[in-house]
């Protein structure tokens, strides 16, 4: 930050862009600006982004345990609309087609309460999309069980999508070894399947 302080300068972004961000807001305002300065480093080369969506604690963020009647809708109400602008801006931009987002998470939520109205992890199944750098419009891959529970179809492991991630940026990951404690490990382990049905080419 000290050494690039223009490009966490908002300021100099028009009030139309300020706005489609949801700067304007209380409710997507935190998030929103996130997403912009994402935005802005992505179109000033940065390699990497992470935008991180919702405070540390145990109230008002994804985090469901205690009621996700009540603290699910504001979360994504959060992250709706500065979403829908980072991935038009980056359209419009020219920068989508080789910028690749990931939105994820460690788990799902049961889809039963814990407690009376809070929701336990579930490793069982859970969403990632992505978008851009190759990936195919609206393609999907796999399903859950009816009360999405578990995997039904498509059963897809985090080291499916770490190879493709690295396929997405031209590393087989078969090949990407490192030498540790005298064996060759890689990232994905022993594991992993690029999940082409997903990619556009």
């Amino acid at each position: 930050q000290l050494s690039a302080p223009e490009a966490f300068d908002l300021a100099a972004e028009s009030e139309t862009t300020q706005q489609a961000y949801g700067l304007d807001q209380p409710e997507t305002q935190d998030f929103g600006r996130r997403c912009l300065l994402a935005r802005r480093l992505v179109e000033r080369g940065t390699r990497f982004v992470q935008v991180w969506s919702g405070p540390q604690g145990a109230v008002n963020n994804w985090d469901n345990h205690g009621n996700i009647q009540t603290e699910l809708p504001p979360m994504a109400r959060s992250v709706d609309q500065p979403i829908a602008a980072l991935l038009t801006d980056l359209q419009q931009r020219g920068l989508l087609a080789d910028t690749l987002l990931i939105w994820t998470t460690e788990f799902g939520r049961t889809p039963f309460a814990q407690g009376s109205l809070g929701r336990d992890h579930n490793s069982g199944t859970f969403v990632t999309w992505l978008a851009g750098a190759g990936i195919r419009k609206g393609a999907t891959w796999g399903r859950s069980d009816d009360l999405a529970w578990q995997t039904a179809e498509g059963k897809t492991w985090g080291y499916d999508l770490h190879a493709t991630i690295l396929h997405l940026l031209g590393i087989d990951h078969h090949q990407l070894t490192f030498r540790h404690s005298g064996i060759d490990r890689r990232l994905t382990d022993v594991h992993g399947r690029v999940i082409h049905e997903i990619l556009s080419a």
